[in-house]
């Protein structure tokens, strides 16, 4: 039996002004001006340029308050809580993934299929070639076994082959550019471009190749006496000259050469500049687009204001512009609240980073976490998140993204707080500095920064470490 009830709910709900705000602030400025003219080729009520004299904005607002207290013709019509759709927002639907176009180049797969047609192969074997190029990864290697292989052929091309006809062909496809294509390891990889370069009167290639090919292991975990031994190699110098011609190899032959080439552009957001120890601070004028509302549109609802309001098709036609003239000063005022929200942030930053900005020694840089500026500009840690993730600012020692100057604290023994990023540096000077026969391990250099005065615990130096992608100490070991 069905009843009927009656309940009462409070929800928030983001205005269609709010989503647009959010989502043009976290965008960068490489970014922004393609928003800005996707939105002027679908609005027709927005155009470029210096605003209108006042006049005109206010003849637009005097229409809409008359034109709203009219019977037939009503805000709800044309814009509704479920009718957002009429207002295009970036990021709704399947634009979200849209991507900008970017430039393309002969493939790896295609540069290989063009090496493959110089053999002198049957259409059998240029089957089994075609293959074994389709199964190379996009680094170069074949990680697939041959038994896979075989089996792709018998059943999608109908070729009954065995494991010795296609590692003949696949040895053909290893002879191919770049070095080291179509090997099946990283072993196979260093030894591919090692045959390539002759060892009849060169000691250190000779020795690389008894390296990988019999102390692979050795060679991965540094035991670089265990590799002398071995080999029954004396000269230490033997084994050094070896595995630096060993490092100077290609691990990913095929890594630079994936047919697809993305330029990324850091165009600053912000400009300062230090005038005389004053820093002034702009934003970058691509972030200010000179946008108004179109004035032919705001006749239109002048001349409907004058016309025969009864007729149903006028009235549909005004209820279009209405929607494309607010959607339009949606967006301008959304624009102008990205300026203002982006240059209040940046403001904040520098005020607080303000003795780093004077000089750029990164000594200089204070403790600062995304709630500090929050609580500086009287907003939420989310907006200063999407200001300072996806943003950068040009200053007279280089450009930096925002980010670079958050960082966590670290107490030092005068009690004072400095910058993570101060003690990754003297972790990294120390790393630097130390004896590679032998290396410093993570409790040492725990040991050092705390002789220098850094109040850290050994865990924080991995995290740290890590972080600048440097090796643990066994593997920064050398000859």
């Amino acid at each position: 039996m069905q009843k009927l009830g009656l309940t009462q709910s409070l929800q928030q709900k983001l205005s269609p002004q709010q989503i647009q705000f959010i989502k043009l602030l976290q965008i960068p400025t490489a970014e922004l001006e393609s928003r800005v003219e996707e939105e002027l080729e679908e609005n027709p009520a927005l155009e470029e340029g210096k605003d209108e004299p006042d006049e005109v904005v206010d003849e637009y607002e005097d229409d809409m308050d008359s034109s709203s207290d009219d019977d037939h013709l009503d805000v709800d019509d044309y814009l509704r809580d479920d009718d957002f759709s009429g207002y295009k927002m970036q990021g709704d639907g399947d634009n979200e993934d849209k991507e900008m176009p970017i430039a393309m180049h002969s493939t790896l797969n295609e540069r290989l299929m063009d090496q493959l047609g110089f053999l002198r192969l049957d259409d059998r074997q240029y089957a089994i070639g075609n293959q074994l190029i389709g199964s190379i990864e996009s680094d170069g290697y074949i990680r697939r076994d041959v038994d896979s292989i075989i089996n792709d052929l018998a059943f999608s091309q109908n070729i009954d082959t065995d494991v010795d006809e296609v590692e003949e062909i696949l040895r053909k496809i290893q002879t191919f550019d770049p070095p080291g294509i179509a090997a099946r390891d990283l072993q196979e990889c260093l030894l591919l471009q090692l045959e390539r370069r002759p060892d009849d009167q060169n000691v250190d290639v000779y020795v690389a190749k008894l390296i990988i090919s019999e102390c692979f292991d050795e060679f991965t975990k540094k035991h670089y006496s265990k590799i002398m031994k071995k080999l029954d190699i004396e000269d230490e110098d033997y084994v050094k000259d070896a595995i630096e011609l060993i490092r100077k190899l290609n691990p990913k032959p095929g890594g630079s050469s994936t047919g697809l080439v993305r330029t990324q552009y850091l165009i600053p957001d912000f400009i300062l500049t230090n005038d005389n120890g004053e820093l002034e601070l702009s934003l970058n004028s691509r972030n200010a687009p000179e946008l108004r509302v179109s004035r032919s549109y705001s006749e239109m609802l002048q001349a409907y204001d004058k016309s025969d309001k009864s007729d149903k098709k006028l009235k549909d036609t005004v209820s279009f512009v209405k929607q494309k003239l607010d959607a339009a000063k949606w967006f301008i005022d959304a624009i102008k609240q990205r300026q203002h929200t982006l240059l209040n942030t940046m403001r904040a930053i520098v005020d607080f980073q303000y003795e780093y900005f004077q000089e750029g020694d990164e000594s200089k840089l204070r403790p600062m976490i995304l709630k500090d500026i929050a609580n500086i500009i009287n907003m939420d840690i989310s907006t200063v998140s999407r200001v300072a993730n996806s943003k950068a600012v040009q200053t007279d020692f280089g450009i930096f993204p925002l980010k670079y100057f958050f960082s966590e604290g670290i107490a030092t023994d005068s009690g004072e707080d400095v910058s993570s990023r101060e003690v990754k540096n003297e972790l990294k000077m120390i790393i630097d500095d130390e004896d590679k026969k032998k290396p410093l391990s993570d409790d040492k250099l725990e040991k050092l920064l705390k002789g220098k005065g850094y109040n850290i615990a050994r865990r924080t130096v991995a995290k740290y470490r890590e972080q600048l992608n440097i090796p643990v100490a066994r593997l920064r070991k050398e000859l």
